[in-house]
Parts: C-alpha cells; structure tokens; sequence
C-alpha cells in the first residue's frame, strides 16, 4: 500500500442471511482509492454498490476479507471505535438529507462537531464557514423546513465537511432534486474535488457519474469495471 493510499480492500465479501437463504451481496471486492481521487461506484439495483457503500462508510464491516481506512484495518475495531472513526474520518451525504427540521441550518453544521467534543465557540464559527463554502452564509438561522430542496443538500454538505474528514461519501446525492438543482450541487462537489477532497459518490444515474474522474461498475456483487470518468483533472 503507497503512502497516498486512503482506502484499500482485499476480496472482500457480505453474506446476509434471511432464515435459510444467503445472499451474497459482495463477492470478493478488492480496490484501492488514493487520497484527492474523485470516484463514482456505480450498478444496477442488487449490484452491491449499495452494500459497499455501507462498509466503506464504517456502517459495517466485511464477512470475509479486509477493509483499511488510512491504514487502519476496521475489523480490529469494536461498536465504539467505528462510530467514532465514522465521525473522525468521514463525512455522510445522503439521499434524504438527514437534516433535523427544527434545528437551523448552522445547528444542524454542528451536530458531528458535538458528537466530536469540538467546543462551543469553535463549533460556532466553523459551521458558519462551512456555510459559507457552500453558498449558504446567508442562511445560517433558517431552519431546514424553510429551505429548498437544493439548499438542504447543501446544508448536508456542509455538515459532512464540518470535522474535516479524510473521506466525503454521497449516496445519491441529487435523488430527491430537480435537474437544475442536481447539477448546481454537483459543481459543487466537483469543486471540493478540485480542492483535494477525497469523494466517493454512489449513484445509478450516469449523469452523475459523469462528473467523476473514476467510475467503478459493480455487478451480482463484482467489480465488472474500473476506469477514468468522463470527466480530466480539469473537470472538462
């Protein structure tokens, strides 16, 4: 593994069983991912993207095989230490946004700094910039009911930047938006890509992928392909 390497999986597999059935989501996964890379895992419904999604994520963990986050193997580790390498290391967007609808958009910024034991003060002041990054500093009070649909996702955006994690992971992140809106927030990714940040988006749509620099097709739980996106190093 070469010092730039961020995430690193070996034959990995996922069995799930429901009463005497097995499902074998993942059969035999091995990828790598550097640091800055901009990657869209992509599939068809039941091609386990989905499901390495979830290990990726530390929200579960291989039957078989090894997973490595920055040199850490996250099978060594217990309930404890993954939520709180969740919350070190990586930053959630999804689909549905997640947002607390009573809570404004700057208390919602917070909540993985909380979780993080970031002070008060500090909190404060880097949700507000976080804001600001994703054209929200005008925003910062308004709850998220009284957001768009686009602007909610840039909320969730912004609160998945909020640690600084090595890791930002989008599950379907223009799902629930219109075209316009959809692209508008994948600029604005492809402009956290410019900047260095590591983004792994999971999606079925190509358009997305699109976007990417690297696209990884999964298929019955295999890696059917792995290439260069449609898109060079100048997001062209």
């Amino acid at each position: 593994m070469t010092d730039n390497t961020l995430i690193r999986t070996e034959q990995v597999t996922k069995t799930y069983r429901t009463g005497k059935v097995e499902v074998h989501a993942l059969c035999g996964v091995s990828i790598g991912i550097e640091r800055g890379e901009y990657v869209a895992l992509m599939g068809p419904s039941g091609s386990g993207k989905s499901t390495l999604m979830h290990l990726l994520g530390c929200l579960d963990t291989p039957t078989t095989g090894s997973y490595l986050l920055d040199g850490q193997d996250i099978s060594t580790l217990d309930d404890i230490e993954l939520a709180r390498l969740r919350n070190r290391a990586i930053g959630f967007v999804f689909q549905s946004f997640n947002l607390l609808p009573r809570l404004p958009a700057r208390s919602n910024v917070e909540l993985p700094m909380v979780y993080a034991g970031v002070g008060a003060r500090e909190r404060s002041s880097r949700a507000r910039e976080m804001l600001g990054l994703v054209g929200l500093g005008d925003r910062v009070d308004h709850r998220s009911n009284e957001l768009s649909g686009g602007e909610m996702q840039r909320v969730a955006l912004a609160r998945a930047l909020a640690n600084r994690p090595s890791l930002i992971l989008a599950d379907e992140p223009t799902g629930n938006l219109d075209s316009k809106t959809s692209e508008e927030i994948m600029l604005l990714f492809d402009r956290l890509a410019g900047e260095g940040n590591t983004i792994i988006l999971v999606t079925h749509d190509p358009e997305v992928a699109e976007h990417a620099r690297r696209v990884i097709n999964l298929r019955d739980g295999r890696v059917q392909g792995d290439g260069p996106g449609c898109r060079d190093e100048t997001g062209n």
